[in-house]
């Protein structure tokens, strides 16, 4: 895009969004500006002279070479490199607009500028210039382009698309206008699927049972998939212990139809739970079952899979009586346990929320593509996370519980310290019994699915959030 576009002048903060008159800048000029591109060796042009208040100039307008316009990006990252959001902020014009990478709110004031980058300078962030375009007016400059910033908190490195207009204030150069956004080709575009389509995904897999073949089945699974099987303590979490599972399974020559079905459809994920029932040489098995899957490579694979023998069976199969069955843990005990783990992330400890996990866990975060099934993945998403100063509170909560397990599933609302924002997310906790103590064997976090946007706001725009 050109310097701006009619209607909207960069040095005429003094009034937002004021419509230009002729001699402020004319229709001719505005053309200039937004098609007139530098040549390498072309002498230098201006564009568009605006009309400038007194606050904004000080006095004449300042020449500036295309060398000390991008010098200008240099001193916003010095500023960045101190940690201090004050001073990051003291670099934005009195009346400027920040449009930031993950954000939604425009920042238009030096308060709500500081607040952006009081959450962002927690990463630590250190920023290049790749590619840039420059173009320079009466009294204002321009720097579009692309930019790249190294997270130092966490090693991540992150791409994203840039724009600067600067203008001459009290006799410096200060960023009237900054807008931040993730390279739109890196944004995954949502797979469309129908709920009749998803729930067809488990004919595939039975397909792949019928065949009797582990291999076939196995490969029904995304790389990272796992199988929480129904007849197996193992969870199984890559391609030769599914296989090792199905080898036995298969000698039952099992196939499958599906009793009841809820379907869930995200941005490339999709969810089947409900009861199925399986032929085994003539023997006829209900259980309950969990399908979560994502698109990898142009294809719909199985990235959960959680079956269960039907409970109310199995424990009343235990006793000839019609007597109650004693739960092992209460339903508020079962709550309670939530409590641990909301006061583990209070710590700001990795580790410590790490350790709230069993020894052969699963969690499925809320903002990441990745499983994680074992401590140092988990303690590694943590490690991010917890920049956020995040506490929970559950707003709904189901619990349900076994002999030796318990479940709570529902609504919970976090608070992230670092920023003031408040988050829902639908959540499945399973606990379980090890070592005497209550684990997470299961975490599966989500986005409230009315209110998910594009990838953007997902694992990459969350590392690009490079204001």
């Amino acid at each position: 895009a050109g310097a701006f576009t009619i209607g909207v002048q960069p040095a005429s903060y003094g009034v937002r969004s004021r419509p230009a008159s002729p001699s402020a800048f004319s229709l001719e000029e505005s053309s200039t500006a937004l098609h007139g591109r530098r040549r390498k060796g072309a002498k230098r042009r201006t564009f568009g002279k605006v009309k400038l208040n007194s606050d904004t100039t000080s006095g004449s307008a300042k020449d500036i070479s295309e060398s000390e316009v991008r010098a200008l990006f240099s001193l916003w990252n010095n500023a960045l490199a101190t940690g201090d959001s004050r001073i990051v902020a003291k670099r934005y014009a009195k009346e400027s607009i920040l449009l930031p990478t993950v954000s939604d709110t425009p920042r238009t004031d030096f308060a709500s500028i500081k607040d952006y980058f009081d959450a962002f300078l927690l990463k630590q962030p250190s920023g290049k210039i790749l590619e840039g375009d420059i173009r320079i007016g009466d009294g204002w400059a321009q720097d579009a382009g692309v930019y790249e910033f190294t997270m130092k908190a966490t090693g991540d490195v992150v791409k994203a698309r840039y724009t600067y207009t600067y203008v001459f204030e009290n006799n410096s150069w200060k960023i009237a206008h900054h807008h931040s956004s993730v390279m739109p080709e890196g944004i995954d575009i949502a797979t469309p699927i129908t709920e009749d389509e998803v729930r067809g995904l488990f004919h595939l897999w039975n397909d792949a049972l019928a065949t009797e073949d582990p291999d076939a089945v196995a490969k029904r699974y995304a790389k990272e998939g796992v199988l929480l099987p129904t007849v197996s303590d193992v969870p199984r979490t890559d391609y030769d212990s599914i296989k090792d599972y199905f080898v036995n399974f298969l000698q039952k020559k099992p196939q499958g139809v599906i009793l009841e079905s809820n379907v869930m459809i995200g941005t490339n994920w999709c969810q089947d739970a409900g009861i199925y029932e399986f032929d085994l040489l003539g023997d006829k098995v209900k259980a309950r079952y969990s399908f979560i899957y994502k698109y990898e490579d142009g294809e719909w694979k199985i990235a959960h899979h959680h079956s269960s023998v039907m409970p109310e069976a199995q424990l009343a199969g235990g006793s000839s009586k019609s007597e109650e069955i004693q739960k092992p843990i209460e339903d508020d005990e079962v709550r309670a346990l939530f409590q641990l783990w909301n006061g583990a992330l209070a710590t700001e400890n990795p580790d410590t929320v790490a350790q709230r996990y069993s020894k052969t866990p699963c969690l499925l975060p809320t903002v990441s593509d990745t499983p994680r099934t074992d401590y140092d993945s988990i303690k590694s998403y943590f490690v991010d996370f917890l920049q956020k100063k995040p506490q929970g509170e559950i707003l709904e909560s189901y619990v349900t519980s076994g002999a030796d397990w318990c479940m709570d599933d529902g609504i919970y609302e976090f608070k992230m310290g670092a920023t003031g924002d408040k988050v829902k997310a639908r959540y499945s906790f399973v606990y379980t019994l090890e070592g005497g103590e209550w684990k997470i064997v299961h975490h599966h976090s989500s986005q409230m699915p009315e209110e998910i946007v594009p990838k953007a706001m997902l694992e990459e725009a969350q590392k690009a959030a490079t204001a």
